[in-house]
């Protein structure tokens, strides 16, 4: 048995490194630029992670998700959010159902029970719905009139939110949006790829994409990922670069106390860690780096740092931030 799980995770490693290529091939079929944006959902998916996807409207977030599925041959289901979802719209509901001998309860599984979840524009849904959604992303099951309901593994949430239109919305409180592996970021695309974009949606060839992976493989992928060997130098350079976000008489960087209300707590660490190893892996590599803790500071602190008004009367964002947190914790650390 341990030679065989041995194989298994030395073949992992060989096609995750190998299929980075191929995944960025199929995608390209569907999905023009975006290489960023695509290397960070490839790592949440390999991680277990779920994301916030943060763009205009028209920029492909469901096309991108969507072709994620199909990539890894996951179901997948899009719930667009609105003002009068309810949770059982979300989660399922028990409705009684006639037989011949008799009439009984029966649980009828609603959206949340696939794959890969597309929450479309989460924040404009009432914060009950909101919570029902982000507890079936931490526990992995819904309940039900005290029935507990596992499910499908494995199981992905993106959710969308759209920052050019706030009126009518539920922004989602800054311990929810923890629950979410990565914020990315979805920009509008140079000239010349837009105009391939519209070429290519405006011509008549479909392109299909080839499944790479399948759901079996992503679960296995995750305890390899998990595997992946970092250095505690490393480990302790995430640790500071989180802990040097928070504000408070102990933090001595000025511009952390200037401009920040709240920083990101020991998820932002754990998910920086755990989405190094993952990107360790993709480029073909067994073992991180500091790059790989620069690389997803980013995607990671973006909605764990909450700045305040002064900050934004200065026209200071979270990205100034975090560039200017990289550039004061030092790699080299010792105890």
């Amino acid at each position: 048995m341990a030679t065989k799980t041995y194989e298994f995770e030395r073949w992992a490693v060989e096609q995750i490194a190998g299929a980075r290529q191929r995944i960025k091939s199929e995608l390209s079929k569907v999905i023009i630029g975006q290489d960023d944006v695509i290397e960070h959902l490839i790592i949440s998916v390999l991680s277990g992670g779920h994301c916030l996807i943060t763009g205009a409207p028209g920029l492909a977030k469901t096309l991108l998700v969507k072709s994620l599925a199909q990539l890894f041959h996951l179901k997948f289901q899009r719930i667009q959010f609105t003002p009068d979802l309810m949770p059982a719209d979300i989660t399922g509901t028990e409705i009684l159902q006639q037989t011949d001998h008799e009439r009984r309860m029966v649980f009828v599984k609603g959206p949340v029970f696939a794959n890969m979840i597309l929450a479309d524009e989460i924040n404009r849904t009432p914060p009950k719905t909101q919570a029902a959604l982000l507890e079936a992303m931490q526990e992995h099951h819904v309940t039900a009139v005290g029935v507990c309901h596992a499910l499908n593994e494995p199981f992905y949430v993106f959710a969308t939110q759209n920052p050019i239109e706030m009126e009518g919305t539920y922004p989602l409180p800054e311990a929810q949006l923890d629950r979410f592996m990565f914020n990315v970021w979805i920009d509008y695309l140079p000239e010349d790829q837009e105009v391939d974009v519209v070429r290519q949606t405006t011509s008549v060839e479909p392109k299909s994409i080839e499944q790479v992976f399948s759901g079996e493989d992503l679960l296995r992928f995750h305890d390899v990922v998990k595997k992946v060997p970092v250095a505690e130098d490393i480990v302790r350079y995430a640790v500071r670069i989180a802990a040097a976000s928070r504000p408070g008489a102990d933090n001595k960087l000025d511009f952390v106390n200037e401009w920040v209300t709240w920083g990101a707590g020991l998820r932002a660490s754990q998910y920086m860690v755990l989405g190094a190893k993952a990107r360790a892996l993709l480029y073909g590599r067994s073992h991180v780096n500091f790059d790989d803790i620069r690389q997803l500071s980013y995607p990671v602190l973006r909605h764990r740092i909450l700045i305040n008004y002064r900050a934004e009367a200065e026209g200071v964002a979270v990205t100034d931030i975090v560039d200017r947190l990289l550039k004061s914790v030092k790699e080299s650390i010792t105890k």
